[in-house]
């Protein structure tokens, strides 16, 4: 079999190759529209930090006396920090000792050292100080306000103490608010357990407009700008990136008007029409950092989803190094009783909502549509007990159900998850 017949699916830091043999089936390899990355990045970094979308440019926003407070993703995000953070730093006009980056970690656990050296590189993590937000410190955690809808914001109390606030991030489609960054950086990433929970809420989710791609009238997305109006920050720095995790483009100014033109770039790149379903759809969740645990592994599910035929099978690659993950309450929620539906009535019986509800919620509905297999390095009973498939020889399990299928079926490969966005198209 020719290099040509070997599809390089997205796991773990280094890949796993997929044979696909055109004696077995008619294979439908579906990727982004890449742009290609940025000829000299740091050049258009200097160049949109000085001429940005909307507002003043950033040298003249802020003063040398002012505290600078910078949030960024978790390790759970590919943002290039290790490039952006150096560039920022030239574009400041204040003193490392007036900075302080928070990471933004929503409800997920603080990273650790390691983690933070591996995020930004050892020089800058020895010359910043970087702390993690903690969603469950009620001490940390301050009300702004409340949205039309009533629901109740609380953000970190470093964030809001700060002379000016940058939020720095990169774009791509989001399965519940349409499309990462933005708003999204200061809420969820910044909130309070209680405001997380908040706009996760069972019919926020439920909400057929809650899903990837769309912006203006996506509920959540419209509950967390709602949110940060009241404590937005004053100047954005999101980028959208390719499969290599390059830079291909620099959206940075107002929160809102630049992340905007990122969406529209990454719907450009990412949304890819597909004629018709197919009965068995190879996934991944685009590999390291994104794949890291079943929680998030979703993402490349819900994708693949959207181009399977209804009963079809949905095999799935995501290393889930780190687990379900261990804290929280995904695990427990995932392993309660024997069917998806238990899942389900499970979190509709809950006396209130409880966090990672909502992971679970989405599996449910989508393990009741499809048969949903994992490849991974979990344990097979943890992954049996979330009422998922064992894959053990992946390239072995591919051609098998292809085998079960008859004849030569078509195939729908997503080797980068969750960075492919397929929509049915007629034409």
């Amino acid at each position: 079999m020719s290099d040509s017949n070997i599809i390089r699916i997205a796991y773990g830091k280094h890949g796993l190759p997929l044979k696909a043999d055109p004696a077995l089936a008619d294979w439908h390899v579906i990727r982004p529209r890449f742009n290609p990355p940025l000829s000299d990045p740091e050049e258009a970094f200097c160049r949109a930090c000085r001429t940005p979308r909307g507002g003043k440019p950033l040298h003249e926003l802020i003063g040398p006396q002012e505290r600078v407070l910078i949030v960024t993703s978790d390790g759970t995000r590919a943002v290039p920090n290790r490039q952006l953070f150096p560039w920022l730093l030239k574009e400041l006009p204040v003193p490392t000792s007036q900075i302080t980056v928070i990471l933004g970690t929503g409800s997920h656990r603080g990273n650790t050292p390691a983690e933070i050296e591996a995020m930004f590189g050892p020089e800058m993590a020895r010359s910043l100080n970087i702390v993690n937000h903690d969603a469950f410190d009620p001490g940390q955690n301050v009300y702004i306000g409340q949205t039309p809808s009533g629901r109740r914001a609380l953000v970190n109390r470093r964030y809001l103490e700060a002379d000016k606030r940058i939020v720095v991030g990169f774009i791509e489609p989001h399965f519940f608010a349409g499309f990462s960054g933005g708003a999204k950086g200061v809420i969820p990433a910044l909130a309070s357990i209680d405001t997380i929970i908040s706009i996760h809420g069972f019919d926020l989710i439920a909400n057929p407009l809650s899903t990837w791609g769309t912006v203006e009238e996506n509920p959540i997305r419209c509950e967390l700008e709602a949110m940060v109006a009241h404590c937005p920050p004053e100047f954005m720095v999101n980028v959208t990136l390719n499969s290599d995790k390059a830079i291909t483009g620099m959206f940075v100014g107002d929160y809102i008007q630049a992340h905007r033109a990122g969406c529209r770039r990454s719907r450009e790149e990412a949304m890819q029409p597909v004629r018709s379903r197919f009965p068995l759809v190879i996934t991944s969740n685009s590999g390291f950092p994104l794949d890291q645990n079943l929680y998030q592994t979703i993402k490349g599910i819900s994708a693949a989803a959207r181009i399977t035929e209804p009963g079809g099978t949905i095999l799935v690659a995501s290393e889930c190094s780190d687990g379900l993950p261990d804290h929280g309450n995904f695990g427990p929620l995932m392993k309660q009783g024997r069917t998806p539906h238990d899942i389900l009535q499970g979190i509709v019986d809950l006396p209130e909502e409880i966090l990672d509800q909502w992971e679970a919620q989405v599996y449910a509905y989508l393990m009741k549509e499809y048969d949903i297999r994992l490849f991974s390095a979990m344990d097979a009973s943890t992954v049996r007990a979330c009422k998922l498939g064992v894959v053990g020889d992946f390239q072995s399990e591919v051609e098998a159900a292809i085998r079960k299928l008859g004849g030569h079926p078509s195939v729908g490969v997503l080797p980068d998850g969750p960075l492919t966005i397929p929509y049915l198209s007629a034409s």
